[in-house]
């Protein structure tokens, strides 16, 4: 059995470059909060710096309480690949388009891709939150965080 099959949700479905910059942010972030604390003060301190100490920790407290509940309530483990793999795994894409669907103010359709992350009944919240980081991520005006611009010369790990 390949490991696709194991783990349908890692997946390659596309490449990290085929994104726009707040998907593209919204995944590198995921893969670098699931990375571990080195990893998670990272995010904190990007945060930080492009949007202030209050507006950075209110922004990361957000994204933390959406990782926090994707992990707890999630249907199953969101499987990703590491921070400098140019692949997009189907988890992630799913992930990405969750984010700009609630960013965008689609709620009902946030809520319906939610359903595919975590169990229906927490979908409200986690695609509120959704809103809310995605939203943080356009006032960083981000192209992507630091960690893209290395990957066009990382190998592909998995």
């Amino acid at each position: 059995m390949n490991d696709a099959h194991q783990h349908p949700g890692g997946a390659p479905v596309g490449f990290i470059t085929e994104l726009d910059s707040l998907q593209a942010a919204s995944v590198i972030y995921l893969r670098m909060w699931c990375d571990g604390p080195d990893a998670q003060e990272k995010v904190s301190s990007d945060f930080a710096s492009v949007l202030g100490h209050t507006n950075g920790s209110k922004a990361l407290a957000t994204f933390e309480q959406l990782c926090s509940l994707c992990a707890r309530f999630g249907r199953r483990p969101l499987m990703r690949h590491s921070v400098t793999c140019k692949c997009l795994g189907s988890d992630e894409s799913c992930f990405a388009n969750f984010i700009a669907t609630a960013t965008d103010g689609q709620r009902e359709d946030a809520m319906l891709i939610a359903t595919l992350l975590v169990r229906a009944d927490m979908a409200p919240l986690v695609a509120s939150l959704a809103a809310d980081f995605g939203l943080a991520l356009k006032r960083m005006r981000l192209s992507a965080p630091s960690e893209v611009a290395q990957m066009e010369a990382a190998p592909t790990l998995h």
